[in-house]
């Protein structure tokens, strides 16, 4: 006698559940990586205009943001990604070489180098 474990699925009386075959038509909605909101960093360049300028790089970082913004609205993504590209490294370059400067100022400010009210 044959074990139920060795049967074909098709005959241990699956057939009971095919029943008639509906389509359904089922309206689905797809969203691409192209309408993800594009950041334009544009606070972080204001912030970069205002307080750490360095070598005007707070200033082109602003220009870019505003450009950036500009794409966005026309709806161009890839020239919004671009501009923000580049404002965002430029907004790290001018954030990171203001931070240097106070660093190396104000350790030589410590080390006595600079000093501030002459004796």
């Amino acid at each position: 006698m044959e074990n139920k474990m060795n049967q074909p699925i098709a005959d241990s009386g699956l057939h009971v559940f095919q029943g008639p075959h509906h389509i359904v038509n089922v309206p689905s909605t797809t969203v691409g990586l192209s309408t993800l909101p594009v950041k334009d960093h544009v606070l972080w360049s204001l912030f970069n205009f205002v307080y750490c300028n360095f070598c005007c790089l707070g200033f082109l970082a602003l220009i870019f943001s505003v450009k950036s913004r500009d794409r966005k609205v026309v709806g161009d993504n890839y020239g919004a990604e671009h501009y923000s590209s580049t404002s965002k490294t430029l907004n790290i370059a001018a954030t990171f070489l203001s931070i240097l400067v106070f660093v190396i100022l104000f350790g030589l400010l410590v080390a006595g180098v600079i000093r501030i009210h002459p004796r």
